[in-house]
């Protein structure tokens, strides 16, 4: 080839790499990865409230507040002044939907139970904030 065929034909090739290079690829982004869960040691609960026999709300350290649903009723949750949360696994809790973590509790009337938990949850800082104040721990 000439120089300026060569010239002319090198310059297409770099013309269509940059025009390439410039279009966005093809198909939609990739979604974003999902954050990874909240998760406590059973030893970190400082101290616990509930106000009502379905929810129960847990201290963890110093900054953090948890919320465990219950799968039922749980006779005199909300009169205990001790708890234990017991797993089947690891004393490591993460929250979302969890069936392999119990609440023990020694109830007044009912002895010693067992209540299921089904969902444990990490509360924002503006939630906290809204919860009614016997419901703090």
């Amino acid at each position: 080839l000439a120089p300026a065929a060569l010239a002319a034909a090198l310059a297409i090739v770099a013309a269509i790499g940059v025009g390439a290079s410039a279009q966005p690829p093809g198909g939609p982004p990739p979604p974003p990865p999902k954050p990874r869960p909240s998760c406590f040691w059973t030893n970190r609960i400082e101290n616990f409230a509930a106000v009502d026999e379905q929810n129960l709300y847990l201290r963890v350290g110093n900054h953090d507040v948890y919320r465990a649903k219950l799968f039922s009723t749980c006779l005199d949750i909300d009169w205990v002044h001790h708890l234990a949360l017991v797993s089947r696994g690891s004393s490591l809790i993460c929250e979302g939907p969890n069936l392999d973590v119990d609440v023990v509790v020694r109830g007044v009337g009912v002895g010693r139970q067992r209540c299921p938990v089904t969902d444990i949850r990490k509360l924002t800082p503006d939630e906290v904030a809204a919860l009614p104040k016997g419901a703090r721990p």
